[in-house]
C-alpha cells in the first residue's frame, strides 16, 4: 500500500471521528439526565451495576473504576460493580444456563430499586445486554442504555439512553468513553463538592 493511501485512510478516519464528535453534542441531555440520575441515585445510597462485551466490558470496567478511585478529585470511593469482571461466574452463568443470561442473572441477584444498571452495546443488540437491562427494569432499578444509531430499540426499552449517533463499532465506542469521562466529571464534582470526600 502506498504512503499516500495510508494517509488517506487514516485522515478519513480521524475526520468521521470529528464528524461523529460534533454530532455528539445533541447527546449532551442525555448524558446530564444520565449523571444526574446517578447522582441522584448515589446520594441516597444506591450502587452502579455496568455490563458489555468486548470492548464494551472495558468500558464498564473503566466506569466502575472512575467511579470507585477517582477522577479528577479526592474523594470517598463510590460504589460501582462492573458485572464482566468475575470470570467464574459469568462461565458458572455460561455454562448451567445460557451465555444471554450472564448479565440478568447477576442483576436480578444484586439490582435493588434504588440502583442503576447501565449496559453498553455498541450494536443495541446483544442479548446479554438486552436481557440485562430487562432484569433491572424487573427489579425496580434505573436502566441506562449506551448504545448507536443502530440501537433505537434497545434505548427505547430503557429507562434512560445516550445513543451515539454512528453505526461504525469504533466511532460509537470513541463515543461511549467520552459519555463515561463526561459523566464521570459530574460524578466526581458532585463528590468532591458535597462533601462525599475521604
Amino acid at each position: 500500500m502506498s504512503e499516500l493511501y495510508l494517509d488517506g485512510l487514516l485522515d478519513g478516519q480521524l475526520d468521521r471521528h470529528v464528524e461523529v464528535t460534533t454530532a455528539m453534542r445533541e447527546q449532551l441531555p442525555q448524558v446530564r439526565a444520565v449523571a444526574d440520575e446517578l447522582i441522584r441515585r448515589l446520594a441516597s445510597g444506591g450502587v452502579l451495576y455496568t455490563f458489555g462485551n468486548g470492548g464494551s466490558a472495558a468500558d464498564a470496567q473503566h466506569l466502575a473504576g472512575e467511579l470507585i478511585g477517582r477522577y479528577l478529585r479526592e474523594r470517598r470511593p463510590l460504589p460501582a460493580v462492573a458485572l464482566v469482571g468475575d470470570a467464574a461466574v459469568v462461565s458458572c452463568i455460561a455454562n448451567d444456563y445460557a451465555y444471554d443470561d450472564v448479565f440478568a442473572r447477576q442483576v436480578i441477584a444484586l439490582a435493588r430499586p434504588n440502583d442503576m444498571v447501565l449496559g453498553f452495546s455498541t450494536s443495541g443488540t446483544s442479548p446479554t445486554v438486552v436481557n440485562g437491562l430487562a432484569a433491572a427494569r424487573t427489579n425496580g432499578a434505573c436502566s441506562v442504555a449506551f448504545t448507536s444509531a443502530r440501537g433505537k430499540d434497545l434505548a427505547a426499552a430503557a429507562d434512560l439512553a445516550v445513543v451515539v449517533p454512528a453505526e461504525a463499532t469504533a466511532r460509537v465506542q470513541e463515543m461511549h468513553v467520552l459519555a463515561l469521562h463526561l459523566i464521570s466529571e459530574l460524578v466526581d464534582r458532585w463528590a468532591a463538592e458535597s462533601g462525599e470526600s475521604t
